[in-house]
């Protein structure tokens, strides 16, 4: 059985504010610690006004500093939106402070629109250096060389795990060829999750960093004592996924009675598509959905999201989620 992990996209609910949505997330990280969740990672978004780690970094060191164990990182860092220098010293940073805890997911996506690429000031074909950039991060977090002219204080050493993030081939296929860990975020893009992890598989070569493949595999789940119950949080981030069709972005809603009232056929297909690597229910319900999928794609990790309105139900959820990976390692 896969060890289970939480990306927490700091959602801010309707009604709070970002102070409110990152003192959420230390503590779902602290209760994460004591349920033996491996990791926490935050995502970098800009310009989303119902998300508030945009300062991805800083909001790191919030978690790691309140927590002493679980590890902390980004799922992760658009890296096309910084300089690798910028970056391998943040989380140079991060692990001279947390050492041996800290984890940098980079990906290639903006995590944002154009205005907002160009607000960040960087060149909008940025992405096209992807590869190149990640070799760079890869130096200046790895030994320094002879005559290195150019360090990162701190970084240089450090050898921050890198992963790899992504929702296509290209991600599997620069993974597989650096030798690093994947991830792959089916919790919203699940299209080529089967194929990306098969090439990222088979194409596989080992690096000082990673011997074997390691594959990790986004899903949302929502857990509550009922079905029922589950299907009603779940609206919550139906309606996020309808918004963002309605280029109408907010903050979390709270959960409606009639989901079907709230969206049109189309746009219900569109966020279904997007959401069909979801688990939701009682815990009966979850582990069934949980069982057949990590079976389908032999994830070596999960990476779980849930989009939860009232934040005593979200932790009641990944706790529900820890009893139930805790009974299905013992069955297995």
């Amino acid at each position: 059985m896969p060890p289970f992990s939480i990306l927490d996209l700091a959602h801010i609910p309707e009604g709070f504010t970002p102070s409110d949505a990152l003192r959420n997330s230390l503590d779902l990280a602290q209760h994460a610690e004591t349920w033996d969740y491996t990791r926490f990672w935050l995502a970098e978004h800009h310009n989303m006004v119902g998300i508030a780690s945009a300062a991805t970094s800083v909001a790191i060191g919030h978690v790691a500093g309140g927590t002493k164990t679980i590890r902390v990182g980004a799922g992760g860092i658009m890296l096309p939106n910084h300089s690798p220098l910028v970056i391998a010293e943040q989380f140079g940073t991060l692990d001279a402070l947390y050492p041996g805890r800290i984890d940098l997911g980079v990906g290639r996506a903006p995590g944002t629109d154009q205005r907002t690429l160009r607000a960040l000031r960087r060149d909008p074909t940025a992405a096209d250096t992807f590869p190149q950039d990640v070799l760079e991060l890869q130096a200046l977090l790895g030994p320094v060389q002879p005559d290195q002219a150019i360090q990162a204080v701190p970084g240089a050493g450090s050898n921050v795990p890198i992963w790899i993030l992504g929702s296509s081939l290209f991600g599997a296929q620069l993974a597989a060829m650096l030798g690093l860990p994947y991830a792959f975020a089916s919790h919203f893009a699940p299209g080529a999750l089967m194929q990306a992890i098969q090439v990222y598989r088979e194409r596989f070569q080992p690096s000082a960093q990673l011997d074997r493949p390691y594959a990790m595999v986004g899903v949302n789940v929502i857990a509550a004592e009922t079905d029922e119950e589950a299907r009603h949080l779940f609206t919550s981030a139906q309606q996020s996924f309808t918004n963002l069709f309605r280029g109408t972005r907010g903050k979390l809603q709270p959960p409606i009675d009639d989901i079907e009232s709230y969206w049109a056929p189309h746009e219900k297909a569109q966020a279904m598509n997007m959401l069909s690597c979801s688990f939701v229910g009682s815990a009966k319900t979850v582990r069934e959905g949980l069982e057949g999928f990590i079976a389908e794609t032999g994830a070596d990790e999960l990476i779980v999201a849930s989009a939860i309105y009232d934040h005593a139900k979200r932790l009641r959820s990944y706790e529900i989620l820890a009893d139930l990976q805790k009974d299905m390692s013992k069955a297995a």
